[in-house]
């Protein structure tokens, strides 16, 4: 019987986790890699040439891919001939490997993670607890596979009960498009079918642990119906143009994956979970011999790119005025150097319910820029962590009061904007910028500074002022209520039609 020691088992998982904060998988960036070269929509490709920069700065400097450093899911295939010599169970040693890796004062990642999910909503701050699946199998080794899931993409998460006659492949063609950007494309596609709810859901979220090979499938051709979808679906996916950061393009998705089971007679149950640009999970096997930690990849596989700003229009924050504003066009990439407020969901709400109190807030918003970011902590000598933009549109519901009452001139994010946002920005002539999601190492290399100015207690959520230089962003709705989250995927779904993608 193979005895799997407490220490051995938490500090597997820890290094893990600070593995794949920094680390892509290789099978990610050279299918990336791929679609930089063969995108011909200049925005998608701009926003891909930023991950894949991203990932090697990070890869190189040991620092979080993205800002958000995810929900800790660990799926564990436990051999019935093991013994654990722990006085803890599963789930604590679980957790006792994610706080050690998100504690860690050498790459210190950021707590996610809130109690009390329908209440206070209270930050446990060291990203517990885990979230766990466990199967007892024969033999007599631990498989683990650990990943960190993001926000954005956990929020675009779908689940269907069809009627066993309709088309799974027409569900998830009507349902891609209305998850916005906000998963950051182009990632994974997990499909999971039949079982009952619940299984669905962990079907389609255990798909997305495998490896990215769906050229390597259509060379070789597909054995199953399962493998049918999963063609069929790539090559469908990425005719609808969504395109990288949704601007339009040619790849939306570099893979779909689909697992299934048996399901009941009267019941198709489908879900559908995407992975974002931050793809991180690893897998590995504990055979009692002690803890294990994964091998470093090769850089050689990360392309070597550099970012081309020379095309890209300066604009001081300090001295922007409405009118300059008013001259941005749709998709014109920016570059942001002065101060630059930051405050998401926490921060809205608060400040919200201070306007609705006739009370004054603690920030002066007028023609000022707000980013919509939660950093991860700074070490050694940074001014702040990785600093990517979150979903724009979960800021929606405050934009037109934020507008109207504080004199708000714009806002930076990631993805698009809701037709509510849009009409208000349009409105009071005010300007949406984007910022790509799953490039945040980048991002903070911009940041020279950064204040604290309000609501402290709110940590990552609290209102700092950033002093940036040279921020890329692109103008994704401007004073006009032009959206090229619109027009973008129109236009690229359009070019595509009729012509082969698949390979």
């Amino acid at each position: 019987m193979t005895v799997i020691r407490q220490e051995d088992f938490i500090a597997s998982v820890a290094g893990a986790l600070q593995y794949i904060s920094y680390y892509h998988p290789v099978h990610y960036i050279t299918s990336l890699a791929a679609a930089y070269e063969k995108e011909q929509s200049h925005a998608a490709k701009d926003a891909m040439a930023q991950i894949l920069i991203n990932s090697r700065m990070c890869a190189e400097g040991h620092r979080p891919i993205c800002q958000d450093t995810g929900i800790v899911n660990v799926f564990l295939k436990v051999g019935m001939d093991v013994r654990f010599d722990s006085e803890l169970d599963l789930q604590a040693m679980c957790d006792e490997g994610v706080r050690r890796a998100y504690l860690d004062p050498d790459n210190k990642l950021r707590g996610s993670i809130l109690a009390d999910p329908a209440g206070a909503r209270k930050n446990t701050r060291d990203n517990t607890p885990s979230v766990v699946n466990v199967e007892l199998v024969r033999g007599n080794t631990v498989d683990i596979t650990v990943a960190a899931k993001g926000g954005g993409s956990e929020a675009k998460s779908k689940f269907v009960m069809l009627n066993p006659s309709d088309s799974v492949v027409e569900w998830v063609l009507k349902t891609v498009p209305t998850m916005g950007a906000g998963w950051c494309p182009p990632g994974m596609l997990g499909i999971g079918i039949g079982g009952t709810a619940e299984k669905a859901m962990l079907l389609a979220k255990r798909s997305l642990m495998d490896d990215i090979d769906i050229q390597q499938l259509i060379a070789r051709g597909p054995k199953n119906r399962a493998e049918e979808l999963r063609i069929e679906l790539y090559d469908k996916v990425n005719r609808l143009g969504i395109g990288a950061q949704g601007l339009g393009g040619l790849t939306t998705v570099l893979d779909v994956k689909v697992l299934d089971s048996p399901c009941h007679a009267a019941n198709l149950p489908v879900a559908m979970i995407p992975n974002c640009a931050a793809t991180r999970h690893a897998h590995f096997v504990l055979d009692g011999s002690g803890p294990v930690y994964l091998d470093p990849p090769s850089l050689e596989d990360w392309p070597r790119l550099t970012y081309d700003v020379s095309k890209a229009r300066p604009v001081n924050l300090n001295t922007v005025t409405r009118a300059e504003a008013e001259s941005w066009k749709p998709g014109e990439v920016l570059l942001l150097s002065g101060k630059l407020l930051t405050g998401r969901d926490a921060a809205h709400k608060r400040m919200t319910d201070i306007l609705n109190r006739g009370e004054k807030l603690p920030v002066d918003f007028k023609d000022r820029f707000i980013y919509y970011v939660g950093p991860v902590d700074p070490v050694r000598e940074e001014v702040v962590g990785p600093a990517g933009p979150t979903t724009a549109t979960r800021m929606d519901k405050f934009t037109r009061q934020m507008l109207a009452e504080t004199g708000l001139l714009g806002m930076v994010g990631k993805a698009e904007r809701g037709p509510t946002a849009i009409e208000a920005i349009r409105e009071f002539g005010a300007v949406y910028l984007m910022a790509v999601g799953g490039a945040a190492y980048l991002v903070s290399k911009a940041i020279r500074g950064s204040k604290l100015l309000a609501f402290e207690d709110l940590g990552m959520e609290a209102i700092y002022e950033f002093d940036v230089e040279n921020m890329p962003v692109t103008v994704a709705v401007d004073s006009k209520g032009t959206s090229v989250h619109n027009t973008g995927p129109a236009e690229w779904q359009q070019r595509i039609a009729g012509v082969p993608i698949l390979q």
